[in-house]
């Protein structure tokens, strides 16, 4: 059995969910009776897709397991016309899933030769800052303030669908239509929430810079840098996230970052210790080919802790090696610092390399 829903086009202020869902892309979400391919039936595929100024939505549904290759094989045709599958993580379960079932009934599939787009991987990367209790599709849609008609979850609707089996109802099949039309259709209502995920991808232009003073809670006072972004997408929800001395403010058209200016004295560590001396009374290190006029009871050779020169002045923290020259309190010190110029707050190119070095360092610290 095919059912096939049209309605009028809604995307229209969400550039992102435009160019992700074009003419060439298609979501699909599928129903089946456990999670093994072996062991469990398929009896629902639900896909949606443009065409013109609609949506459309095809769910295929087997009226009994004995149905299940016949809906394999209609949704097969049906995805030859797209090259883009996007679902809902379609690659760690639906995928792998329907491709176990094209083996068993020796049908002919192209998974591999499709790009995919899986929005719960890619909302995956995100939980640092969305922080949800799990990232399930409904848990999703009630962070973006979506809301639906079903109220059934896919385990549930199993044992639905088994009694739909022995004693066909109306109401047993609407709810199990509900259930797969509401995922699919659902789907392309979570698209604006990988807008945060473009923010961190780079999809930004600079606006302004600017050191600000602050004063924290405790009395602690200093210097900061603001900078401040034009998102490329709008996204859903005002969202923050703190880490280390880093304070990230995304909302929906604007990004903002605070960075915590150092002020004082730092040392510059030179690489090759081995030739220079480490004057003690000076508290620095000179190379060994000026170092000739110092008697030797004033100098000694220098170590890798000691063989530094010190500056003051203004610095901004980094962990790695991303601008130079780099300094440090400490020899074995994993942040480093750089120091803070005109050059720097006025160079686009150097405020962004900056700004992807702290978003990476976000994402990827509590992996």
């Amino acid at each position: 059995m095919k059912n096939t829903h049209k309605e009028e086009l809604y995307i229209k202020q969400d550039p992102l969910t435009d160019q992700l869902f074009d003419d060439h892309s298609i979501f699909f979400d599928i129903e089946t009776t456990g999670f093994s391919p072996a062991r469990s039936s398929l009896y629902m595929i639900g896909c949606a897709r443009r065409a013109g100024k609609y949506i459309c939505v095809d769910q295929f549904f087997a009226e009994k397991p004995e149905e299940e290759k016949l809906i394999l094989t209609a949704f097969l045709e049906l995805l030859k016309q797209y090259d883009t599958i996007i679902s809902f993580n379609g690659v760690g379960f639906d995928v792998p899933y329907l491709k176990a079932k094209c083996d068993t009934y020796h049908l002919s599939e192209n998974f591999k030769e499709y790009h995919y787009l899986d929005i719960f991987k890619c909302v995956s990367e995100l939980k640092f800052l969305l922080k949800l209790p799990n990232y399930k599709q409904k848990t999703i849609e009630s962070f973006l303030g979506l809301s639906r008609d079903d109220r059934q979850t896919g385990g549930e609707l199993i044992n639905v669908y088994q009694e739909y089996i022995q004693h066909p109802t109306e109401e047993g099949l609407r709810l199990l239509y509900l259930h797969n039309y509401e995922d699919v259709i659902g789907m392309i209502d979570l698209l604006p929430i990988l807008s945060y995920l473009e923010i961190f991808n780079g999809q930004y232009s600079i606006l302004s810079t600017r050191i600000d003073s602050y004063h924290t809670y405790d009395g602690t006072t200093g210097n900061e840098l603001i900078i401040t972004m034009q998102n490329d997408y709008p996204v859903p929800k005002r969202i923050s996230h703190k880490l280390d001395s880093f304070y990230l403010m995304i909302s929906k058209s604007r990004t903002s970052i605070r960075i915590p200016v150092f002020e004082g004295e730092l040392r510059y560590f030179y690489p090759n210790y081995k030739d220079y001396y480490y004057l003690p009374a000076e508290d620095i290190a000179i190379h060994k080919s000026v170092a000739s006029y110092v008697d030797k009871e004033y100098r000694q050779n220098a170590c890798a802790a000691n063989c530094y020169n010190r500056k003051s002045g203004s610095f901004l923290p980094q962990y790695s090696n991303i601008m130079q020259p780099e300094f440090r309190k400490e020899y074995k010190d994993k942040i480093t610092y750089f120091e803070v110029t005109d050059d720097f707050c006025s160079s686009d190119i150097m405020l962004r390399r900056y700004i992807d070095h702290i978003l990476k360092y976000m994402c990827t610290k509590k992996k």
